[in-house]
């Protein structure tokens, strides 16, 4: 598989404070890599560490093929867009005047492009509108219009929907989609907002105080969230022999405890049991989402 981004032992101190602890995360090419923590769990440390607005401490990370110590990384460094915390926006400027002084902060030959940009934003409509009269998604928009601005293909999003009201969030989501799909930019997105961000994600990586409790595709995730009854009963050896019978599917987790993936009449399934001297314990259903997923990853903080 290859890889956009990859950190390795990654580490930033703060004095005694450990900011990001030996961090180590995978973000494929083409992926949207929604990275999760609580506040204070280190999500904006590694993000300013990536853009180069800080130095790690020890450890190393790879953009691409090239390691940040190597000779010409800057230039790698240069594929990348990134919104970090707030957008960078002249308030007193449009949506194009804002988009051409980027430009021109990147040394652009011309504004080529600029038009389009605009339009992918959905901010073509704003004419000289200043960007102090924009509501918080139009600026959140135009920040991202001007991480754009050198045409990455990596795309680096801090708390994107943070404060935005719902329609805000759906031209959001629909817009990192449009970008993922129709430019094939990989996008790395630090949110909280969990629920969003299971609409979006394709990879996730969890983080609490500073280190990667877990990567996981959404796949991988789906099913390990895919609703089913949790069954503890006194030999699951025989549980398996009686599920077999009735074809149903289960993942048997240790000698007394499984997972049955379909509805299962209780009766039926205690006499069966029972025949093979196997004794049902406790049943209960699970329906798990993503945050109760990061709830129960990380241990009932729901501070997030």
């Amino acid at each position: 598989m290859e890889y956009v981004l990859r950190t390795n032992n990654l580490s930033k101190h703060y004095g005694q404070f450990k900011a990001l602890n030996g961090l180590t995360i995978n973000v494929p090419k083409g992926a949207i890599y929604g990275f999760v923590g609580k506040n204070g769990a280190g999500k904006t440390t590694l993000i300013r560490l990536i853009c180069g607005l800080q130095y790690p401490s020890s450890g190393d990370y790879t953009l691409y093929t090239k390691q940040n110590h190597e000779k010409g990384f800057d230039k790698i460094r240069r594929r990348m867009g990134a919104v970090v915390e707030t957008p960078s926006i002249y308030l007193e400027m449009s949506a194009e005047e804002n988009l051409k002084q980027q430009f021109c902060i990147l040394g652009m030959p011309s504004f080529d492009g600029l038009k389009d940009i605009l339009e992918l934003v959905g901010l073509s409509h704003t004419g000289k509108k200043k960007a102090k009269n924009f509501s918080l998604g139009m600026r959140q928009r135009l920040g991202i219009a001007i991480a754009l601005a050198g045409h990455p293909d990596f795309l680096i999003l801090d708390e994107p929907i943070n404060g935005l009201d719902p329609q805000g969030i759906i031209e959001m989501r629909e817009l990192i989609l449009k970008l993922n799909h129709e430019q094939q930019i990989t996008v790395f997105i630090s949110s909280h907002i969990l629920d969003e961000l299971s609409k979006l994600a394709t990879h996730y990586g969890f983080i609490d105080n500073g280190c990667i409790v877990k990567e996981i595709s959404s796949e991988e995730l789906q099913m390990a969230c895919r609703k089913c009854i949790h069954i503890k009963v006194s030999n699951t050896k025989a549980l398996a022999q009686i599920l077999d019978q009735m074809k149903l599917e289960y993942k048997i987790l240790s000698e007394t405890e499984a997972d049955i993936y379909a509805k299962v009449q209780v009766s039926q399934l205690a006499l069966a049991l029972d025949k093979v001297n196997c004794t049902i314990v406790s049943m209960q259903e699970n329906d798990e989402n993503l945050e109760s997923y990061y709830i129960e990853l990380i241990g009932g903080h729901k501070n997030v």
